[in-house]
């Protein structure tokens, strides 16, 4: 379907997604997420059953939004002169499945993936850890790039969690969100506490936190902190 079968709206949206998604792709290496031409980012349109990703091996400092490519939740090209991410059936699948879900992001950043080296999740024994995801991060099932495979094994974990991110075994991260600047976010969070509870354990074993203080961090950050309203203003975290 070519784009001008679309509504003059969901054009527009698409002009305005393709701008926010290659904007985001920078995010990734200045947070160090990704080396080369790894990862992706991807955000669901409002108005139309189409995402925007970046296209298949080409270098970050050359992504523009001209190049990002659009693609259906089948994960077929809509619009774009180059082959979408080697992830976009990934990427489908969990919009297919997860409709609450606006964004997608993937990346290799180093300590998040060497865990999912391990195959072991990261435990929930930072404060962090219960407001941004709720408990630990869990670890994804092995699965294979090329088909909606490495989908299945984000939904099939992720659905039902209070996590906005999974370490798919042997593979890397990858991170949920309402939009792609949320996913971006839970990305680059995961990375850092992966990295921190690493640290930790060559000190020694983390202290776990008691499951009723993760509901309440969690309940708190999720529902009071930030600058949704006056009424929250006075009573949110410095930090």
């Amino acid at each position: 379907m070519a784009l001008d079968q679309f509504s003059p709206a969901v054009q527009a949206e698409i002009a305005s997604v393709r701008e926010i998604v290659a904007r985001l792709h920078g995010e990734l290496p200045r947070w160090g997420l990704v080396v080369w031409t790894a990862g992706n980012v991807s955000q669901r349109l409002r108005g139309a059953d189409l995402f925007v990703i970046k296209p298949s091996g080409v270098t970050y400092d050359a992504l523009t939004a001209e190049s990002m490519v659009v693609c259906d939740l089948d994960g077929n090209l809509v619009d774009g002169d180059r082959s979408p991410s080697s992830d976009t059936a990934a990427h489908a699948y969990v919009y297919r499945h997860m409709p609450e879900v606006g964004g997608v992001v993937h990346t290799h950043s180093t300590y998040a993936t060497a865990w999912a080296a391990r195959g072991e999740p990261v435990p929930c024994v930072l404060t962090m850890m219960a407001d941004e995801f709720g408990g630990d991060i869990p670890i994804g099932p092995f699965a294979l790039i090329g088909d909606d495979s490495i989908g299945q094994g984000i939904v099939e974990t992720l659905r039902g969690s209070r996590s906005r991110a999974v370490l798919m075994r042997n593979h890397g991260p990858f991170t949920i969100g309402k939009d792609g600047t949320d996913a971006v976010k839970a990305a680059v969070m995961v990375e850092e506490v992966a990295r921190t509870v690493h640290i930790s354990r060559q000190l020694g074993e983390p202290l776990p936190i008691d499951q009723v203080h993760i509901d309440s961090l969690y309940d708190r950050y999720q529902n009071v902190y930030g600058q949704a309203s006056a009424a929250t203003t006075d009573q949110e975290d410095p930090s």
